[in-house]
C-alpha cells in the first residue's frame, strides 16, 4: 500500500493536507497519477525504501503530466518527480536531537531529505542492458 499526501505548500505557517491510498498494482498506480492531476500536484517527492519506489517512479513518469507544465510561466520544477532519502536513514542516527522516526510527511516539511539522483528512462534502459548483458558473459 502507497500512503500518499497532498499538501499546499503556498499558505504561510500552516499546511493543509489530504490523505489516501493506493495499492501498488498497475490499475491503482495509474488511478494515484489521475488524482494527482485533479489535485494540481506541481511536484512530487517520494521517499526511497530499497527498490519499492521504482514501479511508482515508473507509472508517474508514464502517467503523470501536470497542466501547469504545459502553462507559460510555470516554474522550472512544475512536473517534476524527486526521490528523497531521509536525512536520519543517511547518517545512521538521530540529527540535531531529532527522533528518528518522523512520518515522511513531518520530514518533508521540516526539510529532512536528502533528494537522490535519479537517471533519465533512457540512461536507465541502458544500465540495465549493460548489468544483463554483464551477467550473462560472466555466467557463461
Amino acid at each position: 500500500m502507497l500512503a500518499v499526501v497532498v499538501s499546499d505548500v503556498e499558505v504561510e505557517d500552516e499546511y493543509k493536507f489530504e490523505r489516501r491510498m493506493f495499492g501498488s498494482n498497475p490499475e491503482q498506480l495509474r488511478s494515484l497519477a489521475a488524482w494527482l492531476l485533479e489535485q494540481e500536484v506541481e511536484e512530487v517527492v517520494m521517499e526511497s525504501t530499497a527498490q519499492y519506489w521504482k514501479p511508482v517512479w515508473e507509472a508517474l513518469e508514464r502517467h503523470w503530466k501536470p497542466l501547469r507544465q504545459k502553462k507559460e510561466g510555470a516554474s522550472r520544477r512544475s512536473g517534476t518527480l524527486h526521490l528523497a532519502q531521509a536525512q536520519s536513514n543517511r547518517d545512521g542516527g538521530t540529527q540535531e536531537g531529532l527522533p528518528r522516526c518522523r512520518t515522511p510527511v513531518k520530514r518533508l516539511v521540516a526539510r529532512e531529505l536528502i533528494l537522490s539522483f535519479v537517471p533519465d528512462t533512457e540512461q536507465r534502459l541502458w544500465r540495465t542492458v549493460t548489468r544483463r548483458k554483464y551477467q550473462l558473459t560472466r555466467d557463461r
